[in-house]
């Protein structure tokens, strides 16, 4: 495996107790791990790999500019929705950017993100509407990305 021989190469500066290898170097952090996501107090995201599955090893990398303190005050998170490909996901705001989306704190968007995926999968909550689903989940989804309303106010709203 590619990430092994990286690490064979270079002398590991920390192992964690579920099996992660760190490497340190003046820019960022190399990690080697088979599991991603929340760890620790640490959230990773494996760029360019869409579809990862935990149990695989892969070789991660994060410049420690792109650090950041995970906490349930900061509304630092907003929700990108393709909804061609009907997938969603949380983005951190870059604050040298001027972007004007509707801010979230990382419960609350992982919340929203959790019920956006739901109203992709779910077709049956449509029903009793009269209007094509496609359009009402954008209604029902651009509304839910850009408020602090519940999902039933929404769907109510909609009608």
């Amino acid at each position: 495996m590619q990430g092994i021989d990286f690490f064979k190469e270079k002398t590991t500066h920390f192992q964690s107790k579920s099996g992660s290898y760190y490497f340190y170097t003046q820019e960022g952090v190399y990690r080697y791990s088979n599991h991603w996501g929340r760890v620790a107090s640490c959230r990773w995201k494996i760029k360019g790999i869409e579809e990862y599955k935990n149990q695989h090893y892969y070789v991660g990398y994060s410049k420690w500019e792109n650090f950041y303190p995970l906490n349930d005050y900061d509304k630092v998170f907003f929700l990108v929705v393709d909804f061609n490909q009907k997938k969603v996901k949380i983005e951190r705001i870059n604050p040298q950017e001027k972007t004007f989306v509707f801010l979230m704190n990382s419960t609350f968007a992982h919340q929203r993100l959790k019920q956006v995926q739901n109203l992709f999968k779910e077709n049956k909550w449509a029903t009793y509407y009269n209007e094509e689903i496609d359009v009402l989940r954008k209604k029902v989804i651009t509304a839910l990305i850009s408020s602090k309303k519940t999902l039933q106010q929404i769907k109510r709203e909609v009608r």
